[in-house]
């Protein structure tokens, strides 16, 4: 069973999409500048992400800044995450945990599952798995699939919960169905060992399918490895049935 990977969230997340007319832009700068809290985000991204400016970070904080301390909760996570890079400001694990925990608490599941990382590690906190696992949830809940992952791997382990595999396959499941290779990884190992669900050399053959077509080399592995244990029927069977899956979500 693979152990827990935790990667933070770092991509940040942009109101606007497309591109944005001189004149346009020019009234989110005067909006941004009588404080409104949208414009400050969103001019915030553009110097980020330099379009229609100069790339600048330090001006991309400066306006996440001044967006997340009239409460934006979208602002405060990417200001969470300037702080944990290093990026337009200088590293701060403690101030990236600031204004994380103030995005989670106002439900924003990206800072949910980042303070949670944030816990699990012991970066800018105390290293505190029931709290890991407390945020993991809340994030998992709104249906963030490394968070659902994560919290899996704990129930898994045992670490900041009690050890429930039937737990663990839950929430590997729910994030293996939104496309995370390393859930569906892990969940074919249940199906292949019998751990918290009946054995099923077929589900198993299933779920490592789709992980190594998510480009998962140990899933490649061990999809090849339990083709084996199935007939030439069963195979073809399950391959029919990943061929759907992949057609259905791209529908």
């Amino acid at each position: 069973m693979r152990r827990i990977v935790l990667l933070l969230l770092v991509v940040m997340v942009a109101v606007i999409t497309g591109c944005v007319k001189k004149d346009e832009f020019g009234s989110m700068q005067k909006a941004a500048l009588k404080g409104e809290a949208l414009a400050q985000y969103n001019l915030g991204w553009y110097y980020y992400n330099g379009e229609e400016v100069e790339q600048d970070l330090t001006e991309a904080v400066k306006w996440w800044t001044s967006a997340a301390e009239q409460g934006h909760a979208a602002a405060q996570y990417n200001l969470g995450v300037c702080y944990d890079l290093g990026e337009g400001v200088e590293r701060d694990y403690e101030k990236a945990v600031a204004w994380y925990r103030k995005a989670a608490e106002q439900d924003y599941a990206a800072a949910q599952y980042n303070l949670g990382v944030c816990y699990d590690y012991g970066k800018g906190v105390q290293q505190d798995g029931k709290e890991a696992v407390k945020w993991y949830l809340l994030a998992a809940q709104q249906g963030d699939a490394q968070a659902q992952y994560n919290l899996g791997v704990c129930y898994y382990f045992g670490e900041g919960i009690e050890r429930n595999v039937q737990e663990a396959v839950k929430w590997y499941r729910k994030a293996a169905e939104q496309g995370d290779a390393s859930a569906q990884y892990n969940l074919a190992g249940c199906y292949y060992m019998g751990e918290g669900v009946v054995q099923d050399f077929e589900e198993a053959y299933f779920w490592y399918l789709l992980a190594a077509a998510g480009g998962d080399e140990d899933a490649m592995t061990e999809r090849d490895y339990v083709a084996d244990d199935l007939s030439q029927k069963q195979v073809a069977r399950v391959q029919a049935r990943a061929s759907q899956w992949f057609e259905e979500r791209q529908e």
